[in-house]
């Protein structure tokens, strides 16, 4: 997902692939007793219906290991957050390119779930 930004600000700043306009940035919990790498199961919390996120059940979580997240330009592209001391992006979308932040391979029911929407999507 983070190769698709404008850019990326991990540790310097590098173009990305520009293929959906924002930028990664570094996790800014406003909970100072959280820790970063953000390593742990959250809930994914879809803000617009994606066909990748159909049958996961409300309150679906999946796994995140990270320390920047995806700050879009456009409020559109966001499909679903998650809460780490605040709202984080965990999946975006623009027309046929869609991207998360947590693992699908490690998320279990929910990560299995959106991998075999994958392999059925038709944009």
């Amino acid at each position: 997902m983070q190769l698709m930004a404008d850019r990326g600000r991990e540790f310097e700043t590098v173009s990305g692939l520009g293929w959906i306009a924002g930028e990664v940035v570094p996790i800014e919990p406003s909970d100072a007793t959280l820790k970063i790498p953000h390593m742990g199961w959250n809930q994914i919390e879809p803000r617009t219906p994606h066909p990748l996120l159909q049958g996961l059940g409300a309150g679906a979580h999946a796994y995140f290991v990270h320390s920047y997240h995806f700050r879009l330009a456009n409020p559109a592209d966001l499909v679903a957050v998650t809460d780490y001391g605040g709202p984080l992006t965990a999946m975006i979308g623009y027309g046929n390119l869609a991207g998360t932040q947590f693992h699908p391979e490690k998320s279990q029911e929910a990560g299995l779930r959106l991998i075999g929407n994958f392999l059925r999507w038709r944009p």
